[in-house]
């Protein structure tokens, strides 16, 4: 797998968001023309795109923000995470706690709770910029 794309409304929001969990923006980009309206199948695609590289360099995220055409809403906003279609992204994070703490000051929020899996990890969702569910992982000793 490259990447997995997200469309979003405040691009610098969901940046800031993501570099606090850890992430490195690559290329911050406009993209526009014939090939990327072939590309995505829409007519007088103009975007600002910005690629999110994991630290270790093996995941990505390209967040777009949609100038034309406008970004349509898919439904209904903040959507249970039993929603069908793409659910979540699980990030892998050394401690739960101060990452929760940090990504709380981007806006933030934890749906449940942070919750113990056996003697492997502790896990939580929280909903984050544009209600994408994020994922949290921390893996116990």
């Amino acid at each position: 797998m490259d990447n997995v794309g997200i469309v979003v409304n405040d691009l610098d929001a969901a940046i800031a968001f993501f570099v606090e969990l850890g992430m490195e923006v690559e290329l911050k980009a406009p993209i526009e023309g014939l090939w990327a309206d072939r590309a995505v199948g829409l007519d007088g695609v103009r975007t600002d795109i910005a690629m999110m590289r994991t630290p270790d360099g093996h995941g990505k995220l390209e967040l777009m923000k949609y100038h034309a055409p406008a970004a349509i809403g898919a439904g209904r906003e903040n959507p249970p995470p039993n929603t069908l279609g793409l659910h979540r992204v699980m990030f892998a994070v050394a401690g739960i706690d101060g990452t929760i703490a940090r990504l709380r000051a981007h806006g933030a929020e934890v749906l449940g709770e942070v919750a113990r899996y056996e003697d492997s990890y502790r896990l939580c969702y929280l909903r984050g910029p544009e209600g994408i569910i994020v994922g949290l992982a921390e893996q116990l000793a």
